[in-house]
């Protein structure tokens, strides 16, 4: 695996952040500008990276593409086509979204999320991004989450059936798709599973973990790596399998020294990887 971050870092220039990176012992990264930047400072980030041996796993999204407001959903598309086409031009293994919500809250959860429309509104918005921006190289990913389309492995199957497009993969958040008590109690044997129906089309995983909180009901709460249950080694090894170089991004932390605490966890968990 190539282990990465999902931060930009506190730093003041494109070296700086790559040799950082390096430095800790990271071999993957998520891109820290979006298509709004300036061309030579893109290309300057873009060199960084390739001279301190970090592949560019990801560009991100985060916005809803299909928002029941249309002047939003408009402007979230276009950012969307515009962000799939850096991806691109600078080389990284996928662009990647979330779906989008049938809510006010645009990664929220909500019973229309799981409707018809909503269904097809996400094979169309996943259609046209890519039909617009023409990517040769660049796939284009929709992360897994808890609560709304994908949230299992079925459903990622059958997503990229009905968007049928060679440039529509698939984006790894295995601790989003933990959502129940039985993916909870017996995730290692869910990981096979979602191996076994996706792996030759994952382009870039998250990294994090997941425990069980002692309330009632059912509550389960993402944690970092170490706090929870989740079996690191597992996801690891089959990702390997998939791809020697395959990304895995740590995410969701709230300070750089937190990642690097981080990435020094699990790489000593994992044997110095």
């Amino acid at each position: 695996m190539r282990l990465g971050i999902s931060t930009s870092l506190n730093c003041s220039s494109a070296n700086e952040w790559a040799e950082t990176l390096a430095k800790n012992g990271l071999k993957s990264v998520v891109f820290p500008l979006d298509c709004n930047a300036p061309s030579d400072k893109i290309d300057e980030y873009v060199k960084a990276a390739a001279d301190n041996d970090l592949v560019i796993a990801e560009v991100g999204i985060w916005r809803n593409a299909i928002a029941m407001d249309s002047a939003e959903r408009e402007a979230n598309l276009e950012y969307s086509i515009k962000q799939l086409q850096l991806a691109d031009y600078i080389g990284a293994k996928c662009c990647v979204n979330v779906a989008g919500a049938m809510g006010t809250r645009w990664d929220g959860g909500y019973k229309e999320n799981y409707s018809d429309e909503a269904w097809k509104r996400t094979v169309h918005m996943i259609q046209e991004v890519i039909d617009s921006a023409k990517p040769k190289n660049a796939f284009f990913t929709i992360e897994s989450m808890p609560w709304m389309i994908p949230s299992s492995p079925e459903d990622y199957l059958r997503l990229i059936d009905d968007v049928n497009r060679d440039e529509f993969s698939v984006h790894l958040d295995i601790i989003n798709m933990i959502n129940c008590p039985e993916r909870y109690f017996m995730h290692e044997e869910f990981l096979e599973h979602t191996f076994e129906l996706l792996g030759p089309q994952i382009k870039s995983c998250h990294m994090k973990d997941i425990r069980l909180l002692d309330d009632y009901t059912f509550q389960l709460r993402e944690c970092p790596c170490g706090e929870g249950v989740f079996n690191l080694e597992k996801y690891v090894e089959l990702a390997d399998k998939v791809n020697p170089e395959m990304p895995m991004i740590i995410e969701h932390l709230t300070s750089d020294e937190q990642y690097f605490e981080s990435v020094r966890y699990v790489k000593n968990r994992l044997g110095g990887v």
